[in-house]
């Protein structure tokens, strides 16, 4: 699977995870270049708390245009770290 947006590649990865409805990328496929840390912070019931990417490509960018949960609740612990899209980029296999 593969995301891009603003015609840059932003992950690459076979190993995707698939948690309702959302492929989440493990942190080794990110291309790093194009995040940027954010403070926007959501709480989901079952998974725990999302930290944020804002996406950036030169002028163009994309307010917390991924998500990753740093420490998720036991139930999530498999997507610990993997990074999720909104659904403004693309994926494509």
């Amino acid at each position: 699977m593969k995301v891009t947006w603003n015609g840059k590649v932003l992950a690459e990865s076979k190993e995707t995870k698939i948690v309702e409805g959302n492929y989440y990328y493990p942190p080794s496929s990110i291309n790093k270049e194009y995040f940027k840390e954010s403070d926007h912070r959501t709480t989901c019931v079952w998974k725990g708390v999302a930290s944020y990417f804002t996406l950036q490509d030169g002028n163009k960018v994309l307010e917390n245009g991924a998500w990753y949960y740093p420490n998720p609740s036991k139930e999530a612990d498999r997507i610990k770290g993997y990074v999720a899209f909104d659904p403004q980029v693309t994926k494509s296999q």
